[in-house]
This record gives structure tokens, sequence and C-alpha cells, in this order.
């Protein structure tokens, strides 16, 4: 591997124990199903705007969002994300079963982040006195990252040992569904955009890297359409505020250089207190793909 930054046991017990705080209310069976699983690839924005809000109502309102906010093709009926979301879990269910749900595993839920690895290696013999049983070593080259299993008990249980590569770029990238492949696979694609509020002027600005653009020539400078889906939600979930707009960006190719990041101002009025500000950033041209992120940001 190229670049190798090597992640051990503290990573991976973060891993796991990120998904495990629950609601702070009892939830409906609709809900709770839900929950379950969908935790699994929630932003801990999203967990905390669901375990406030006030009823199953909300929840519904708030379930149906999630997925649509992962579509990546919403001119289509289906939605991919969804399917192929459901399909990791009915995987991981029938092929890692060690006492409990696969989604419940370590390598259930590597799968399900990462999908099937490029390449396995097996060791069943080896020279470490720590592991009774084997260690096995998933492979993602997209990613740059490798990913070993031990089965210390010689039970058939394997767990984390080590982490290396960009892992953490490929779990963001699969849980806001950033890209998808028409091939079915989640794709390394990442944008890493800002955002800031300026709350006397009542403006948020949105910053995007030039070099993450694909422009067109226009009249002998640059241009780029982009549409921007963004969705504000007031701290316990209830209150929300969205609105959708498309913009072009032009200007000389020096100027898009020298300037580095492109800026996208909005009007709106955020309210006292902490928000979350999710935003769907999509290309206008064919094949551009789309980014999104989740922003908290608290006004006084």
């Amino acid at each position: 591997m190229t670049t190798r930054r090597m992640i051990g046991l503290a990573a991976a017990i973060w891993l796991l124990a990120s998904c495990a705080s629950g609601p702070k209310v009892v939830l409906d069976p609709e809900s709770r199903d839900f929950y379950e699983t969908a935790r699994l690839i929630m932003s801990s924005e999203e967990r905390a705007i669901f375990n406030h809000l006030p009823d199953a109502d909300a929840r519904r309102e708030f379930i149906d969002e999630f997925w649509t906010r992962r579509d990546p093709d919403p001119l289509t009926e289906e939605n991919e994300y969804k399917i192929e979301f459901e399909r990791r879990i009915a995987h991981a269910n029938r092929f890692f079963r060690e006492g409990g749900p696969g989604w419940n595993t370590d390598r259930g839920r590597i799968y399900i982040y990462v999908g099937a690895p490029d390449k396995i290696e097996q060791f069943y013999t080896h020279d470490d006195p720590g592991v009774r049983g084997a260690i096995l070593w998933w492979v993602y080259y997209a990613y740059d990252l490798g990913i070993e299993f031990v089965d210390e008990a010689g039970y058939g249980q394997f767990k984390i040992r080590q982490l290396s590569g960009d892992f953490f770029d490929a779990l963001d990238s699969f849980k806001l569904g950033q890209s998808f492949g028409r091939d079915g696979f989640f794709q390394k694609n990442i944008v890493r955009f800002k955002l800031d509020y300026d709350a006397e002027r009542r403006e948020i600005t949105i910053l995007i890297p030039a070099n993450a653009l694909t422009f067109r020539d226009e009249a002998g400078d640059l241009a780029v359409d982009l549409e921007f889906d963004v969705t504000i939600y007031q701290r316990e979930g209830a209150s929300r505020d969205a609105f959708r707009e498309v913009r072009t960006y032009r200007a000389s190719e020096r100027d898009i250089r020298d300037a580095g990041e492109l800026p996208f101002v909005f009007s709106r009025n955020l309210s006292v207190g902490k928000n979350y500000v999710d935003v769907i950033i999509r290309g206008r041209e064919g094949g551009s793909g789309q980014a999104r992120k989740i922003f908290t940001v608290r006004v006084r």
C-alpha cells in the first residue's frame, strides 16, 4: 500500500461504540426497526436529531428524508443506496454468524461500510502466540485500505486488530452516500467543502475547492452549474427549514485558480442555539456526481 497509516485497537473500539447510543424515548415499532441497523450509517448529527424527535410522525418524516438524501439518482424510481445497504445487511447476516446478527460483528460492519474486499489473505497457521485461531486480512485497493481480523480464542469469532489506510475516508463516503458507482459499489469521491455562517448578515457561505469541479468553456471564461439542496434542523429536530437552488459560477481561469475556493452565498436566518445544516451539492453536468456534509452551527 502506498500510504500506510496504522490504526490500532482504539479505532476499532471507536468503530463499534460510535453506533451504540440509543434514542432518548421509547420508539414505535417502525422507528425501532429502522434505527436498529440505520444507526450504523447515521452521522453523529443525524443521531442527535433522531434521538430528540418528539413522536412517531416526526420520526417517520425523518426516515423518509434519511433515505431520500442518500439517493444517488432521484430521477429513478428506486433508491439504489437503500437497496445496496439492505443487500449488505442481508449478506452480513448470512455469512458472518458469530453468535448474534451478522451486521453486529466486526466483519459484518466492515462489509456494510466498504463492501466486498478486493483481496482476502487467510493465515490458519502463524507464529502469533496471542491468536489461537486464524488471522485474516481484507484489502481494498480503491481506498489503499487493509483490515486485519483475528480469531483470538479459536472459536470463529473475528475481531478487528488493526487497520491501515484511508478507512475513515471510506466510512464517511459510504455513510452520507457521497458517491455511488453504477456497478452497485460505492466509490471514493470525497469533496471537502466548507460552510461559514455570518449571524449579523444572516448569510450561509459554502466554499467549494475549485479543483473538485468540472468546468465548461463559456465565451473564454470557465463556468459550472451546481444544485444546492440544503436542510436546516434545530437541535431538537422538530423544526426544520429546507431550500434548493441552482447556482452558476463563472470567472476567468486565472481568477478561479487564484481563488482556490469558490464561495456561494445564501441568505438564511438560523435560530439561536445549535443548528445542523445538511448540504448536498450536485453537479448539473453529466456524470458530475454529488457531495454531502452535515455541519453543526451554533448561533448566539
